[in-house]
């Protein structure tokens, strides 16, 4: 299987390690469709192929990620759907409840639930969206300038829309970054066992490639049962299920924010907020 890519660059290694990276560093690695479809093709390429045994997911310039940032240059009447979800042009709450439960929800549990170790190296801003791209990874090493936040309850909506909020950080701690919008910093998030590791900047590629190539030494049945046997301890408390009801609770905020707000997405208020915590933090 191969592929070709214009919003992420994939390389197989020989040391049976795969690198996907993020490569819209001019848009701060913003996710367009187009960019998370190529992202499920190259997790798929890595899942798929034998010599590969650890996935590391990093990200070009200095931010992993600033979020969501619409189709970009997605043709959704040639795209075939991965998953069972279709008619992205649905008129009301159908047709966006059918293209987040693909490109959002929908990917993130396939790559959360590949048999295969899977290592994010990330750095500066990840915000919301950019949440969705780490969290569904095994492991997190973070650059020690990295700042976590999910500021979409101002935009009326719960949290993003792969909502692990609770089980990365704990509960009260999930509570204050959905409700406050504030941001996280890498050593905080260490703290909280949302990142394995924080390391200099400049060593965040070196580290990472070391882990994954010492975790590759590991024979593969013997990762794969660690991986399945964890992920199947989570989903035993509850994991699985709490991601249905916090996605089907994020289409009621989308549409009561096209009702309330005259069929715009988002309150014009909450996008200023949103603007506003983020610039406090801008260095």
């Amino acid at each position: 299987m191969t592929a070709e890519f214009k919003t992420i660059k994939y390389c197989a290694t020989d040391d049976a390690v795969a690198r996907i990276t993020l490569a819209r560093p001019e848009k701060r690695n913003a996710q367009t469709f187009e960019m998370l479809s190529e992202l499920n093709t190259a997790f798929d390429l890595a899942a798929h192929d034998k010599a590969v045994k650890v996935i590391i997911l990093d990200a070009e310039g200095r931010d992993f990620s600033s979020g969501h940032a619409g189709p970009g240059d997605l043709d959704f009447k040639s795209y075939q759907p991965v998953g069972t979800w279709a008619d992205f042009g649905a008129p009301g709450a159908e047709g966006q409840w059918g293209f987040e439960q693909e490109f959002f929800k929908g990917f993130c549990m396939r790559w959360r639930d590949i048999p295969k170790p899977t290592i994010a190296a990330v750095k500066g801003w990840v915000i919301a969206g950019g949440l969705m791209l780490c969290w569904p990874c095994d492991i997190i090493i973070a650059a020690e300038d990295t700042l976590f936040t999910d500021p979409v309850v101002a935009f009326g909506v719960n949290g993003v829309e792969y909502f692990g909020h609770p089980w990365e950080m704990g509960v009260r701690k999930a509570k204050e970054m959905l409700f406050t919008g504030e941001v996280m910093t890498a050593e905080e998030a260490k703290q909280l066992g949302m990142v394995n590791h924080v390391v200099a900047n400049a060593e965040l590629d070196a580290f990472t490639l070391d882990m994954a190539q010492r975790i590759a030494k590991r024979p593969m049945i013997g990762l794969k049962l660690a991986k399945q046997s964890v992920n199947q301890a989570q989903d035993a408390m509850g994991f699985r299920n709490a991601q249905e009801a916090a996605f089907a609770l994020q289409q009621l905020g989308h549409t009561h924010a096209r009702v309330v707000h005259d069929g715009i997405p988002v309150d014009p208020e909450g996008q200023k907020l949103v603007q506003e915590t983020l610039q406090k933090w801008k260095k």
